[in-house]
């Protein structure tokens, strides 16, 4: 048996092609486009490397977007004052704060300081609030986990019932994806287990995963005994195993690949997996931000299930 591959390279590219009509309908019924505002404080490489991508993308929608770079040396009111002039701006939509932050500035209170109806990246107490109570009319969903739900519904998996264990418990996956996936509706209603590397017969818990998300930062911590004949399996693990002889570094997921492609019916690779699909919806929740604004009321029903 040989697992389908879950392309998130092929699923992002279908997303923003449906993105790139809905920013044509905007355009159209409006005269504006999404705005979206993307702040880099300091030269962190990952850092840059990664708002270069979602700058890129969303250019290509044809969003406004705005690159803001700012000194690593700025302090932490002077870019509160930024952010809220930014939460002021009626062209911009959402706004983007690159993660993680000088050590002399509070990410808490950064986040805290967003708009949540401009709080594209999902972080925002109220946000999260409301993905709790399931009230997707309203909230957006942090990026990651909502990229995975929608790898699971786009494979064609079926959650209704599902036995669904992840593997994990950070704030930014573990947690909010294990919440999604015991909301009632669609890519949910599943039976959800949370576990992490203190958990007791970890391999156990996963043997009984219809749908097994493993999201813990260890390399290849999956076995492939440790998965369900069948299974779906989604590899949240993105880790710096080594660097190539050209100088390019080589990435491993937190599950044993082609071991496990042996066993699972369908699995996510490292990378080309969940990685494309984070930024596809951030895309996604800076155009529901817009129709929101721009059509003055609590939810949008062009592009969220």
């Amino acid at each position: 048996m040989s697992a389908e591959i879950i392309s998130g390279t092929q699923m992002r590219a279908a997303i923003l092609e449906e993105l790139a009509r809905e920013v044509n309908m905007m355009r159209e019924k409006h005269g504006k486009v999404p705005g979206l505002v993307t702040i880099l404080v300091g030269e962190n490489p990952a850092s840059v490397s990664y708002v270069s991508l979602k700058v890129k993308t969303a250019v290509s929608l044809g969003f406004h977007e705005v690159q803001d770079n700012q000194p690593e040396s700025i302090t932490e009111e002077a870019l509160l004052d930024l952010i809220d002039q930014y939460n002021q701006d009626p062209d911009i939509h959402g706004i983007l704060v690159q993660l993680p932050l000088p050590r002399h500035i509070s990410e808490e209170r950064v986040i805290h300081a967003i708009d949540p109806e401009k709080d594209v990246d999902g972080f925002h107490p109220v946000n999260l609030g409301r993905m709790v109570l399931g009230d997707r009319r309203c909230c957006f969903l942090p990026c990651t986990p909502a990229g995975i739900q929608e790898m699971i519904v786009r494979s064609g998996t079926p959650t209704s019932g599902a036995e669904v264990v992840v593997v994990g418990r950070s704030n930014i996956v573990g947690k909010p994806i294990a919440i999604m996936m015991g909301q009632k509706g669609e890519g949910a209603d599943s039976t959800v287990t949370m576990v992490h590397t203190r958990t007791r017969d970890l391999a156990a818990h996963c043997r009984r995963a219809d749908i097994l998300i493993v999201a813990a930062g260890v390399p290849g911590l999956v076995k492939p005994d440790w998965i369900k004949p069948g299974a779906t399996v989604i590899d949240v693990g993105v880790n710096r195993v080594g660097t190539a002889a050209s100088g390019k570094a080589i990435l491993s997921g937190d599950v044993d690949f082609e071991a496990a492609s042996k066993v699972a019916g369908k699995i996510t690779p490292v990378p080309g997996g969940v990685g494309p699909m984070t930024i596809a919806m951030l895309m996604k929740n800076t155009v529901k931000a817009a129709w929101m604004q721009l059509e003055n009321r609590p939810d949008c029903t062009h592009i969220c299930r």
